[in-house]
C-alpha cells in the first residue's frame, strides 16, 4: 500500500524536527513536491526560509538533505532525526559537485 500524501508529510515532519514545517504538494507532472520551511528563519524578502524539491529525483531525500545542511549551518546544536543521515547527505553533495564540475574526488 502506498502511503498517502498526508502520511508522507507527517513522517517527513517528524524526521525534520521541531523547527520544520513540511508540506507536500502535487506538481504539474503529478509528482510530489516536498517543501520544508524553517519556522525560525526568514529570507531577505521576509518569507520563511524553505527548500522544495520535486519527486522525480527522490524529492524527499533531496529536500531533507538541504534541510539538514540548513540546520547544521543556521541552527547548530538543534536536534532532528534527519541529522543521523548527515554524512550520507554530505557524500551525495560531494558526488553531485564532482559530476557537475567533472573533477575527480580527493
Amino acid at each position: 500500500m502506498v502511503a498517502s500524501r498526508s502520511a508522507r508529510a507527517r513522517k517527513a515532519g517528524v524526521e525534520a524536527g521541531p523547527l520544520a514545517q513540511v508540506r507536500i504538494e502535487v506538481g504539474a507532472d503529478d509528482s510530489f513536491v516536498y517543501r520544508i520551511a524553517c519556522t525560525d528563519c526568514t529570507t531577505g524578502s521576509g518569507s520563511p526560509w524553505s527548500t522544495h524539491r520535486r519527486g522525480e529525483d527522490n524529492g524527499y531525500l533531496a529536500a531533507m538533505d538541504r534541510w539538514s545542511f540548513h540546520l547544521v549551518e543556521k541552527h547548530p546544536g538543534q536536534e532532528a532525526p534527519c541529522l543521523v543521515h548527515l554524512p550520507a547527505a554530505q557524500q551525495r553533495l560531494h558526488e553531485r559537485r564532482e559530476q557537475r564540475d567533472g573533477t575527480p574526488g580527493a
